[in-house]
Formats: C-alpha cells, sequence, structure tokens
C-alpha cells in the first residue's frame, strides 16, 4: 500500500500566536481515517509567532520529538530541564508517568518553524526524561541522518518507542536514496519543503507518503528537497480506523 496524504487536506489551527497544521487527528481536529500510522500518533507543524507560544501544560505516557526549522525555541519542563532550540536542533521529552512543560518563542521580530511529533512508547508509566542535540544540516545532504531511535544508534537521541526517524536533503542530480523495510515495518515519509518523488509518488512541501505493505522505501528527484522518513512498527491504537 502506497497511499498519498496531500498537504492541503491537513487540518488547521490559527491560535492567535501561531499556527498549526495537523497531519493526524490531534486537538480540535479529528479525522477518523487520519488517527496516527504505526506509532507515529501526532506530526504537527507549527509556527509560533514573536512572543507566542505554548504555556506550562501536562502529558504522559507519550515520546515527543521537536525538530526546529527556524527561529529559537525554549523549553523549561518540570524534572528541571531547560534549553534553547534553533534550527537543526531536536529535543526528545519523555512524558513517562508525568510531566509538565512550556516552550516559548522569546524573540520579539523572528517567528518559530518546528514540527512536533508524538510516538506511542513501548511502556507505559516510566520515568520521564529529556534530550536534545544539533544535527548539521551537511550530514542530512544526499544520505539518511539518524535523528533518534530506541539505542541511539548513528548519533540520534535514543527514544523508548519503536522508530527509526532520519532527516534527508536531495538535490537536483543527488543519486536515490534507499531504505529497506523488514517484514511487518511500515514507512512514513514526510515533506517538510521543496519537491520528492517517493516510490513512485510526486510530492511537494507538506505532503506525506504512507508505505506499508512494501519491501523498500526509494527517494529520488529531489528539488531542494527537506525531508522526514519513518521507520514504524505497527500499533493497534492506530491502526484501529486506519483504512
Amino acid at each position: 500500500m502506497i497511499d498519498l496524504r496531500k498537504s492541503s487536506d491537513r487540518g488547521y489551527d490559527d491560535h492567535g500566536w501561531g499556527q498549526s497544521r495537523f497531519s493526524f487527528s490531534f486537538a480540535d481536529y479529528y479525522d477518523p481515517a487520519h488517527m496516527g500510522f504505526g506509532v507515529l500518533r501526532a506530526l504537527i507543524e507549527d509556527t509560533i509567532a514573536p512572543a507566542g507560544g505554548f504555556g506550562t501544560h501536562p502529558h504522559r505516557d507519550m515520546e515527543i520529538v521537536t525538530y526546529v526549522l527556524a527561529g529559537e525555541l525554549t523549553h523549561r519542563d518540570s524534572i528541571g530541564n531547560t534549553g534553547l532550540l534553533r534550527a537543526g536542533d531536536v529535543q526528545r521529552m519523555s512524558a513517562g508517568s508525568g510531566i509538565q512543560h512550556s516552550e516559548y518563542n522569546y524573540s520579539t521580530t523572528t517567528p518559530v518553524r518546528m514540527l512536533q511529533i508524538w510516538l506511542l512508547p513501548e511502556s507505559r508509566g516510566m520515568q520521564p526524561g529529556y534530550a536534545q542535540r544539533h544535527f548539521a544540516e551537511t550530514g542530512r545532504r544526499g544520505r539518511l541522518q539518524p535523528l533518534v531511535n530506541p539505542d541511539g544508534d548513528g548519533g540520534a537521541l535514543d527514544i523508548g518507542a519503536d522508530v527509526a526517524l532520519y532527516a534527508l536533503q536531495l538535490e537536483a542530480g543527488d543519486a536515490p536514496l534507499h531504505h529497506r523495510l523488514t517484514a511487518g515495518r511500515k514507512a512514513y515519509v514526510h515533506l517538510i519543503d521543496g519537491v520528492l518523488t517517493v516510490n513512485g509518488r510526486r510530492i511537494e512541501a507538506g505532503d506525506a507518503v504512507k508505505i506499508d505493505g512494501e519491501d523498500e522505501v526509494l527517494i529520488e528527484q529531489g528539488q531542494a528537497a527537506h525531508a522526514l522518513l519513518f521507520d514504524l512498527c505497527t500499533h493497534p491504537l492506530t491502526e484501529r480506523n486506519a483504512r
């Protein structure tokens, strides 16, 4: 199965201090056909206006990854972490048994653009945790750059979810990228910017491709393409209403 998710079909919300686009049902956006994919529960593209952001609020039993694309985002949480995230920085917050946090743009002139990713954990009630790391743009040019995976392999952040998340940047003339899928795994490719072909489907910024029952993900013909590739296990909570 190869299914295209168009950018224009995503959910949308304007918070006043920023805008969000939802690839899956989240908050006030509900679409029973898009409740998640594998352990990927939410993928949100947020733009946070200057002096705007998310005030302190709680989470539990979720692995939350933030990928900053532009601007500067300040993180604070109830377990003592404070972090400043800039373009290319990735944050992993394990909500576990419970955590409170805020994400705020203290700039008075520059918006923050970021992706917020929710992943279902392998275990509930774990100890909350936090980590962040910078991933240089050169590391994803013409290759798959590991961002998060369970063991922290390849310089990635470790995470308590059965997922391997990669970033990539593909330009005209770059060689195709091949990613093998083992039996029972599925893939989700989200295009942040540019143009790309994934398993024969041509996609544009904000589009995504769901891949299930295939042996390989083939990514090629990029034009200023910046994308994320998720290698995912199946999860009954997100698969129940997926088809």
